[in-house]
């Protein structure tokens, strides 16, 4: 399946598959978003999630896709560090702001930065048209954020911090989407980028919550590891799917499109939760899926 996935790298077909990919890593990114905003401590549940997926990622690894060569080991530090960064500020964001209102920021800031830093480090250059799209598309997703602002009621009193962490995590999220798009390029067979990340990646939240893990009620760790395991096998096909469509596509394209996350936020929660959506949310959904379309039409 690697040399299938390499072979579609500057293709068409490979660009089309990436889209698709970028769709589907948006849909789940929302749900895991909502997993880790659950009624748990966020810094916990991320912790349980991956705990999880090192634990899962440790066997493909060590025996079953090929080693790294010595110059990913370089990468691989990088990416735990910028992770480590997002996950802090995440948590910081997650620990203060109603997840209606900070989950539109996160996305709305990161793939503006994400566009840039693609035209840095790959050379792509989106055209007036895809940058209009960008636009749309930010304009809808901070829309979301103002209007949940308007009429949620709860962390009010944290707000203001919540959303400077948030834009804090949206510049992680750009930083981490060029350069996890920078790793999984540089080595030969994509699926040894996927399996070492998530090994290496999955240590730092475990071992800086352990203070929290010792305080936590002892009915609340079952119901936590159950939560560590779903959210592992989420945040296998979300990230896996929006590496593998950085590594085959456009980065900047995939990083637009994965930022659609907010209007599936959105559906989840009027689906499984019974929010209302209204007119004003139908608007904000259309102009966020309007602007992916433009984006991806004059491309």
């Amino acid at each position: 399946m690697s040399a299938w996935l390499v072979s579609l790298e500057g293709t068409e077909a490979g660009r089309q598959l990436a889209m698709a990919l970028a769709l589907l890593a948006a849909f789940l990114h929302a749900l895991f978003g909502a997993l880790q905003k659950g009624r748990h401590d966020p810094w916990l549940s991320r912790a349980a999630i991956d705990a999880s997926y090192t634990v899962m990622a440790a066997p493909f690894a060590f025996f079953v896709v090929p080693w790294p060569e010595p110059h990913m080991w370089p990468i691989f530090a990088g990416a735990f560090l910028i992770h480590a960064g997002y996950k802090y500020s995440q948590a910081m964001t997650y620990q203060r702001g109603a997840y209606a209102v900070v989950y539109p920021v996160v996305r709305g800031t990161g793939p503006f930065f994400a566009v840039i830093g693609a035209g840095i480090v790959f050379g792509e250059h989106f055209t007036a048209g895809q940058w209009a799209g960008v636009g749309v598309l930010m304009t809808g997703i901070f829309g979301f954020a103002v209007y949940n602002l308007r009429t949620v009621t709860v962390d009010r009193e944290t707000m203001v911090p919540a959303l400077g962490w948030a834009v804090v995590t949206g510049a992680f999220v750009a930083a981490y989407t060029t350069y996890d798009a920078y790793g999984i390029r540089a080595t030969a067979d994509p699926f040894t980028f996927l399996a070492w990340f998530f090994l290496i990646d999955g240590l730092f939240m475990p071992v800086y919550t352990r203070r929290r893990w010792r305080r936590l009620p002892s009915s609340e760790i079952v119901p936590l590891l159950k939560l560590g395991v779903i959210g592992a096998v989420v945040a296998y096909l979300s990230f896996g799917s929006i590496l593998v469509a950085t590594r085959i596509g456009r980065v900047g394209e995939a990083a637009v499109l994965r930022e659609t996350s907010v209007v599936f936020a959105a559906l989840i929660a009027w689906v499984m939760l019974g929010d209302r959506v209204g007119p004003r949310r139908l608007t904000l959904m259309a102009l966020i899926a309007a602007g992916a379309v433009i984006v991806k039409l004059t491309g």
